[in-house]
């Protein structure tokens, strides 16, 4: 039986996966970059992307634990192998509901630090007891401290859409880290991590001289996995996942690209990364699952979607915008798309020099279809659990050529449509539109169309190609005549399949399709 070899799935901490032999992707000759170039630094990315485990990295390297990184990158590098003194702060571990969760957690860092340093100042607010544990930590020791924080913006997310209590958070939090400046003589290292990052709400104020490098080119892969990393650490498990679903080697990375493949963080959009979660997790259960997506359901996502009344088409086809309409979230923004994008449901896609603009969409199928299965409960009366059921009946029954059960089916979204839509009925419609058929395109081909000189939507079967076209407020038989008038088919006359035209007509006044007409041309 072939040894199996382990993975790191759920374990954060460097000492544990270097010490009891799991797999480890070497990042470790940026991390001796970053520590020997510079002090305090920012880095945003999203959830499960391998932040904690970066912390911990440095951790042990500030630590002096040169028995830990043998046989690694840094080993080459590094000759002094110097112990700090190391304050580490999580701040994920814990729910925040009201501003004393915040101080709790707080203090009870402090408390363990104190400990080692003094207590002298325990009854002291969080920010003059953390400035004085710095202080006594660098004059006992007699080597500046390094201080990692870990997801600083966890209390701020879970009260993005309370603005009393992210006021409240933000005070607490802005006098805390704002410590970071005041003690930067006392400093050796600094190190922030976050999923988003919050401007123009006075968390960072006091603490302006920090590098945010999470777009620097040079860091784009300090946390993921490329696939040059993917294919050198994991080529027994991709080996052994390719036979488990009857593919090549090179069919099985093609797969994993396409699911967990995509991410970028920088204009340079050559070298993308993969998920280390979903990766892990497919390597270990041998399926190619939305493991990542189902570790935290998006819910302030939507609601800042619903909040801010965002055009959803936008995220299907990809949105074109300046660095700073999505770098950092501005609460007082009615955007939803900094947050989108910092965690982790858009990415850049592309760059355009010459404007200074980026093309920012889902980064791989994974995140696609598992943010639009579960958007369509919050556009339409299906539920959740009934999402994928209904997909899948779309996909047989036009694999079997029954578009009338395919059409009887999509009125079952579109009865969703609330009553008091009344302007935003045709935007609303269309997103639902929109959201079908792209879902549609994990099972068969599936095209959704934005300009008028193309089909809506075009689906491609084994046996057939269906040509949709949808009106509002007219008739199944002009969508039909549109078809035709503008040559939608021309395209696929050759291709030997049979092709189907379908007319459909929407109503506002109904706020579903009233009529559609099946033609084979």
């Amino acid at each position: 039986m072939e040894q199996i070899r382990k993975l790191p799935i759920g374990i954060q901490t460097f000492e544990e996966i270097r010490r009891d032999g799991y797999l480890y992707v070497d990042k470790t000759a940026m991390v001796h970059q970053i520590a020997n170039v510079g002090k305090p630094y920012f880095l945003s990315r999203p959830r499960r992307f391998g932040k904690s485990l970066l912390l911990s990295t440095f951790e042990a390297y500030f630590q002096g634990r040169k028995d830990l990184f043998q046989g690694l990158a840094i080993e080459r590098l590094e000759t002094e192998w110097e112990q700090y003194p190391v304050l580490h702060l999580d701040l994920n571990a814990r729910k925040y509901e009201i501003a004393a969760d915040l101080v709790a957690m707080l203090n009870q860092y402090l408390e363990k630090w104190e400990l080692l340093y003094g207590s002298e100042k325990k009854d002291r607010s969080p920010e003059e007891r953390f400035a004085y544990v710095i202080e006594q930590a660098c004059i006992q020791t007699g080597k500046q401290v390094v201080v990692l924080i870990d997801e600083y913006d966890k209390p701020l997310l879970q009260a993005v859409l309370d603005e009393n209590l992210l006021d409240e958070y933000r005070k607490i939090l802005k006098a805390f880290y704002g410590v970071l400046k005041s003690a930067d003589r006392y400093l050796r290292f600094v190190f922030l991590t976050g999923v988003t990052k919050f401007a123009q709400v006075s968390v960072f104020s006091d603490l302006n001289q920090l590098n945010d490098i999470s777009m620097d080119r040079a860091y784009n892969a300090l946390c993921g996995i490329t696939q040059d990393e993917l294919i050198r650490t994991f080529g027994p498990e991709i080996k052994q996942l390719g036979e488990n679903e009857e593919l090549t080697f090179e069919e099985t990375v093609f797969r994993l690209a396409k699911k967990y493949d995509g991410y970028h963080f920088c204009e340079d959009t050559s070298v993308g990364l993969f998920n280390p979660f979903s990766l892990l997790n497919v390597f270990q259960k041998l399926n190619f699952g939305n493991f990542w997506f189902q570790t935290g359901t998006p819910t302030y996502l939507v609601d800042l979607l619903k909040q801010s009344d965002y055009d959803l088409r936008l995220l299907l086809n990809g949105v074109e915008v300046t660095a700073s309409a999505f770098s950092e979230y501005r609460a007082e923004a009615n955007n939803p798309l900094p947050m989108i994008y910092q965690s982790g449901y858009l990415t850049i896609k592309a760059y355009d020099k010459e404007v200074c603009l980026y093309t920012l969409q889902f980064p791989n199928d994974e995140v696609r279809y598992g943010f639009l299965n579960f958007l369509v409960p919050f556009y339409t009366k299906v539920t959740d659990d009934e999402t994928g059921f209904h997909i899948a009946k779309f996909m047989r029954e036009l694999k079997s050529g029954d578009v009338e059960a395919f059409m009887e089916r999509l009125k079952i979204f579109f009865s969703g449509i609330p009553y008091e839509l009344n302007d935003d009925t045709e935007r609303h419609y269309q997103a639902i539109f929109h959201v079908v058929f792209t879902l549609l395109g994990q099972f068969i081909q599936s095209e959704v169309r934005s300009s008028r000189g193309r089909a809506d939507a075009v689906v491609h079967t084994p046996t057939a190609i269906y040509v949709f076209e949808f009106k509002l407020d007219g008739t199944a038989e002009a969508a039909l005549k549109q078809i035709g008038e503008k040559g939608y088919l021309i395209p696929y006359m050759l291709d030997g399949r049979k092709l189907v035209k379908v007319g459909v007509n929407f109503s506002k006044e109904t706020r579903n399709i009233d009529e559609y007409i099946v033609v084979e041309a």
